[in-house]
């Protein structure tokens, strides 16, 4: 009669197991597995991330945060009468890691990864209103052309920071943030313009070597967390 139970076993073994590790993913702690999704909200846009606990100290994420941001009429010129648009559309894919140093303070994390920026731009346009008058010469808006400036930071950019509050939700649910900054690449200008701006395409080196060390991208996010 022994035989025919032994089979049980196992079946005994995984249940107590599986009753273990329920009672310690109750405590609160980064449990090996433990996953959320996150939405984020802050200095790099909006996005969501997937997040993959691979002990108690260390957890994985990966995400996508959009920029989309246009003003008109951001600034004027003396003595000119135009419309200006600044833009700014940033796109990433990010893959980010989480690690916890010290147990007697889980609310305090350390952030390390890198993103692939699959947009990074920063455009400024200037257009004429009204006809320009230069001494004696009139000048219709079409005459006058407009000028586009384009500054891009596509590419890898490795990231470092810190991060405030657990990284998994104790429950199902919880907020933590995310302080640190992206280290983008050199960026790539040009310059389009038309009418009698058209010689201004001759000043992007001129760009370039002016926001050459444009490139901290920093991050103050806030991350609102579902446990799976």
């Amino acid at each position: 009669m022994y035989r025919k139970f032994v089979f049980l076993i196992p079946l005994l073994i995984l249940l107590g197991a599986g009753h273990v590790a329920a009672q310690i993913n109750n405590s609160g702690d980064l449990i090996l597995h433990q996953q959320s999704v996150k939405l984020n909200l802050g200095s790099q846009g909006i996005g969501a991330e997937y997040a993959y606990g691979i002990d108690k100290k260390v957890a994985l994420r990966l995400g996508i945060n959009v920029i989309p941001v246009s003003v008109n009429d951001a600034f004027d010129i003396a003595d000119f009468n135009s419309t200006s648009k600044v833009s700014a559309k940033f796109t990433n894919i990010h893959l980010l890691a989480d690690y916890t140093p010290f147990k007697s303070a889980p609310a305090f994390r350390l952030v390390g990864g890198a993103a692939y920026f699959v947009r990074g731009r920063g455009s400024m346009q200037v257009q004429p209103k009204d006809n320009y008058t230069y001494g004696d010469i009139v000048l219709t808006p079409d005459q006058v052309g407009y000028l586009n400036l384009d500054v891009d930071w596509k590419g890898i950019a490795p990231y470092a920071g810190i991060g405030l509050f657990k990284v998994m939700p104790k429950r199902h649910f919880n907020v933590n943030v995310d302080l640190g900054t992206y280290y983008l690449k050199e960026p790539d200008v040009k310059i389009v313009g038309t009418g009698i701006l058209k010689g201004n395409n001759t000043q992007e080196g001129q760009l370039k070597d002016n926001v050459k060390d444009y490139r901290w991208l920093p991050v103050f996010q806030l991350n609102f967390s579902y446990k799976l």
